[in-house]
């Protein structure tokens, strides 16, 4: 899963594409995407010049690109210039929470609907992605996060609630910069890919008891459990953020 699951289509006239409008957007998506994927630093200042030079335009796309990744709550403005925001830990618990919440009802509106089944090729497609994980697992890498939201959305989307997923997709964005320090080990990215075998194929085998019941494990059992993993994750992002 990258860092736009959802686009927009560029705006046509007399049928072509405005290309003004196009640079823009391109603009914003690749600035949006790298502010996502942790390219910057917490104490990084976007500079418009250099982010200029980077994308290769001028700065007013540049200066309207960080408009609106300020208007997202993505950046905010700091001491000179514009910064990459880091939630702060009341914060992270309000997204935590949320994200908890949406992650469980794509499983107990099946339970409590029998109408409701997930999609078996989403759960196939994305089992086999994992599969071949187990086989190989990944190296430790906080971009491993990127897989892990993957495995969350699919997840979503196979219960057949597309606003739920987007709102799933919408929260995992705001706390990836946290969350993507959750991956520093081999032993938690094996874990991870563990549970989510185990959580896929209980979903995929209609036990969705225990399925739901595995997912609030994996999640965070207690808001406790959760908030000590972020507070750990931020210590690690103040950390390694000038070495990404």
């Amino acid at each position: 899963m990258d860092s736009m699951p959802y686009t927009h289509a560029d705006t046509v006239t007399g049928g072509s594409v405005q290309p003004v409008r196009s640079l823009r957007e391109a603009v914003y998506r690749d600035l949006r995407a790298a502010v996502l994927d942790g390219e910057f630093g917490v104490r990084e200042r976007l500079a418009e010049i250099r982010l200029a030079d980077r994308f290769g335009v001028s700065r007013t796309p540049v200066r309207e690109a960080l408009a609106r990744l300020a208007s997202d709550a993505l950046i905010e403005r700091g001491f000179g210039g514009y910064y990459v925001t880091v939630p702060k830990l009341a914060e992270l618990k309000d997204f935590y929470e949320l994200r908890i919440t949406l992650e469980l009802r794509g499983i107990s509106r099946a339970i409590e609907d029998p109408s409701c089944r997930h999609d078996p090729a989403v759960i196939t497609t994305e089992l086999d992605r994992w599969y071949a994980m187990r086989e190989r697992p990944p190296a430790a890498d906080p971009r491993f996060v990127v897989q892990d939201e993957r495995f969350h959305a699919e997840l979503s989307r196979a219960s057949g609630n597309s606003a739920l997923t987007d709102a799933l997709v919408s929260v995992s964005e705001r706390i990836r910069r946290v969350r993507m320090y959750d991956f520093l080990t081999e032993d938690r990215v094996r874990t991870t890919v563990t549970e989510h075998i185990e959580i896929m194929e209980l979903v995929r085998d209609g036990r969705l008891d225990e399925g739901y019941r595995a997912l609030h494990a994996h999640v965070g059992d207690s808001m406790a459990v959760v908030l000590e993993r972020a507070e750990r994750a931020m210590t690690q992002m103040a950390l390694h953020s000038d070495r990404l």
